[in-house]
């Protein structure tokens, strides 16, 4: 026994004389740079090392070992060494002769259309995801023109008001798009909305020009970003392309219709541990209606600083500021005799918008990582001018003022962590959210002015009203995927939440004879609360073959009730001062991928359930005899939907007769059925739910010969109603179907490594067609859309 033991030590021994040292380096595959601070995991020992300032790491062994690199700054390799060996990675952010490619998708990626299982600490595995790379589209980016931006997202609805291009509108799955509030809006991964809880509207949205991508998810989006039910659009925003060792300017100027003047101006850079993005942007114009104009500024700056090998430092601040004068809406009968008509010159509404983030990144080793970030809100959003319906004269007295201010903090904390069983490598997140909200809202009298004039004319006691809403927030959540075999997956979650709302003010009741003389005059105190705790969980199961995966998925949603709504004094709009939480869940299931590289799909089927939905019903005033919109939850309502996206690229097909030819086409559309059920109204059981267009088709082509290019889309939407009674028509044209329409835009263009010129046709045929019918601002009455409309625009890299 004692011989066995001593043969075994000598074995052992002999082992370690005979292993070697063995160092990789690692360089960039870009310019053959040496790259410090890279991961280096040796999958048989487990063990971790980190490469030194020449990008240089050993370590001892005598077989061949596999190994996983990894950088934040350039995309993972799996490599097989024995001997020393050379390693280059690529880059995330590449310069090549005549563009910029960003994220650059390996050979074992779909298409660049979908997201990865990790982005940036967010997990997307087998869920409804879409990937549109901003930063080399040819859509209007100058107007952030929604239709063109988000083309290739099916089923996806907007709303369309103006040609400036402040705000966007967006709904999916049949949810409302107004203000993108069904939505968890994000820049960098963290929130933009006015409050998540009370108050989830987004006036801000960047620059097109500075969006490098934008990251969708639909669905199974409630556990990671926050309860919703239609899911997260997350901005990310350019920063120094890698390896750039200098100042680089980055300019878009464009001038349209209108005195249209957009200009945008960047520079960046990149020295040492430390990078940086900042840019400025300005706009204004004229819009096409009389009694309209709007002018914005938009500063923006981020940096980056390697504090220690794996700890990273990430700076952000957002100043966002847009005044328009806002013509009003229409009567039906006015927008078919002269859409371009205006009878409001009193109208104004002016948004302030500040961000400030920080974030620290902490990858202690390849399969380890953690991040927390530091968000806030400081904001304020006014609207001035006259809201009696569109069917009144201004009488060109004092004119209602509403104030909000936003106040908001959060804290987002995750840690992801990647593990083997079975040889098999699984993954899950854990993360922790504190919110803390504070909205002000004010209503009152202001002067009879025709100017933007905000101020009150008693701010110690305003004839409306005068709230606060504070909100409290914690949140647990955590995801897990595993691999059950080399191709199935199962990803559960769960997520617990602590919500608090509360209202705590006065609202004042005026009650006046037929003469106009106060007969009743008091104010109201009121203070509400209300605390809840619930749980979210979600299943899901993805299949990916070699070419294609399947996916489906099943999740929880919420949506806690908007207490900054509960009370506004507006003729044309009310609010149940009894509403209650909205509940319910998002089940999907699809197939997407590609053939050949030439063909991409995704198609997939939904169904969405809203238990307590809340939704609008007209009344009529028992007082003065005007309908209204009454805001309730008025029944519970479901949503079955197929959403599909086809893509095909001609020059592979034409290869290699299409040496410098680029022609791609794609089409996208989807079909939504949405019913009330289980209504205790008769007037609502069974009818459609509103802002529901059943067909919406989306077709695109792109042809580009060397440095040239030509973009032409349609997009097609069909009706929809407005309210939940259906009604066709309405007197003050606040409810009433919104028509099907069609749009079509086009632009061709030229673009080499440093300069670009593009030109742009909005609404090519010059159609007539409206998106929204609205009870206040910008309204009250059909808010009509853009005609036809010319951009050219010039850019310019250095």
């Amino acid at each position: 026994m004692k011989s066995i033991k001593f043969i075994l030590l000598v074995s052992c021994c002999i082992q370690q004389l005979i292993a070697q040292e063995v160092c990789v380096t690692i360089k960039s595959s870009k310019d053959s740079s040496s790259v410090e601070y890279v991961d280096i995991f040796i999958l048989s020992t487990k063990k971790d090392y980190i490469s030194n300032k020449d990008g240089i790491s050993c370590f001892s062994s005598n077989q061949e070992e596999l190994l996983l690199i990894s950088h934040p700054d350039y995309f993972s390799q799996q490599v097989s060494v024995s001997t020393n060996k050379t390693i280059y990675l690529l880059p995330r952010h590449v310069e090549l002769k005549a563009s910029i490619i960003s994220d650059k998708k390996d050979d074992k990626e779909l298409a660049p259309t979908f997201l990865r299982k990790v982005e940036k600490m967010f997990f997307y595995h087998g869920k409804k995801s879409e990937r549109i790379q901003l930063d080399q589209s040819k859509a209007n980016l100058a107007t952030n023109n929604s239709r063109q931006i988000y083309g290739n997202v099916s089923g996806l609805n907007y709303i369309e008001t103006s040609s400036a291009g402040l705000g966007t509108e967006i709904g999916v799955r049949g949810l409302s798009p107004e203000r993108s509030s069904n939505l968890n809006i994000r820049q960098n991964g963290y929130d933009i909305s006015a409050d998540a809880l009370g108050y989830p509207d987004a006036y801000y949205v960047p620059p097109g020009e500075s969006i490098e991508r934008i990251e969708s998810v639909r669905g199974a989006g409630a556990l990671q970003y926050g309860t919703q039910f239609g899911g997260m659009i997350n901005y990310i925003k350019k920063k120094a392309p890698i390896n750039f060792k200098r100042i680089g300017y980055q300019g878009y100027h464009t001038y349209g219709s209108y005195q249209f003047l957009n200009t945008y101006n960047s520079i960046y850079g990149r020295n040492g541990k430390g990078n940086f993005y900042a840019y400025g942007s300005y706009k204004k114009g004229n819009d096409w209606k009389p009694n309209s104009a709007f002018n914005s500024k938009n500063a923006y700056f981020q940096g980056e600083l390697q504090l220690a090998r794996r700890l990273l430092l990430n700076v952000e601040y957002t100043h966002f500021y847009y005044l328009t004068k806002q013509p009003g809406g229409l009567t039906d009968a006015m927008f078919e005799n002269d859409p371009s008509t205006s009878i409001r010159d009193r109208n104004w509404f002016s948004v302030a918008w500040n961000l400030p983030s920080a974030t620290l990144f902490y990858k202690p080793s390849p399969n380890r990582e953690f991040q927390t970030k530091f968000f806030s809100l400081f904001a304020n959003r006014k609207a001035l001018g006259f809201l009696g319906n569109i069917t009144r004269i201004d009488p060109l007295q004092e004119r209602d003022y509403l104030l909000d201010k936003y106040q908001n903090f959060g804290n987002e904390t995750k840690w992801l962590q990647r593990y083997t069983v079975k040889d098999k490598l699984n993954l899950s997140i854990l993360g922790i959210r504190v919110y803390r909200g504070n909205t002000v809202k004010q209503q009152g009298l202001a002067n009879d002015l025709s100017g933007p004039d905000f101020y009150y004319l008693n701010p110690d006691s305003l004839e409306g009203s005068d709230y606060q809403f504070p909100s409290w927030n914690l949140a647990l959540f955590g995801e897990n995927m595993i691999y059950l075999t080399n191709r199935l997956s199962i990803t559960a979650g769960l997520r617990s939440e602590y919500i608090k709302t509360t209202a705590d003010g006065y609202y004042r009741v005026t009650n006046t004879d037929l003469a106009g003389n106060v007969i009743f005059d008091t104010i109201i105190n009121e203070q509400k609360q209300s605390e809840r705790s619930f749980i979210l969980g979600s299943l899901g199961m993805s299949y990916e073959g070699t070419n294609y995966q399947l996916y489906a998925n099943f999740s929880q949603n919420y949506r806690a009730i908007n207490f900054n709504d509960l009370r506004i004094n507006n003729v044309n709009f009310q609010v149940d001062p009894k509403l209650e939480d909205e509940r319910g869940y998002n089940a999907d299931i699809g197939i997407r991928g590609k053939i050949k590289k030439v063909f991409t799909y995704d198609v997939s089927l939904f169904y969405l359930r809203y238990a307590n939905r809340i939704g609008f019903v007209l009344k009529t005033d028992p007082q003065l005899f005007n309908l209204y919109r009454f805001r309730t939850n008025i029944s519970a309502s479901r949503n079955i939907g197929i959403e599909s996206l086809f893509q095909i690229d001609w020059k592979r097909l034409m290869k290699p007769k299409a040496k410098h030819w680029e022609v791609k086409t794609s089409v996208s559309a989807s079909y939504i059925d949405g019913r009330y059920v289980q209504s205790e109204e008769s007037a609502i059981e069974g009818k459609k739910v509103e802002l529901i267009p059943s067909t919406i088709v989306r077709g695109r082509a792109e042809i580009g010969y060397k440095s040239w290019f030509l973009t032409t889309q349609l997009n097609y939407t069909g009706e929809q109603y407005t309210d939940a009674t259906n009604a066709e028509f309405a007197s003050n044209a606040i409810s009433g179907i919104i028509p099907a329409f069609m749009v079509v835009d086009a632009s061709v263009g030229y673009k080499n490594k440093r300069f670009s010129v593009t030109g742009n046709i909005n609404n090519l045929l010059d159609n007539d067609y409206f998106t929204k019918r609205a009870v206040g601002y910008p309204g009250p009455g059909i808010i009509p859309a853009p005609p036809r409309m010319f951009y050219i625009t010039l850019g310019l890299t250095l």
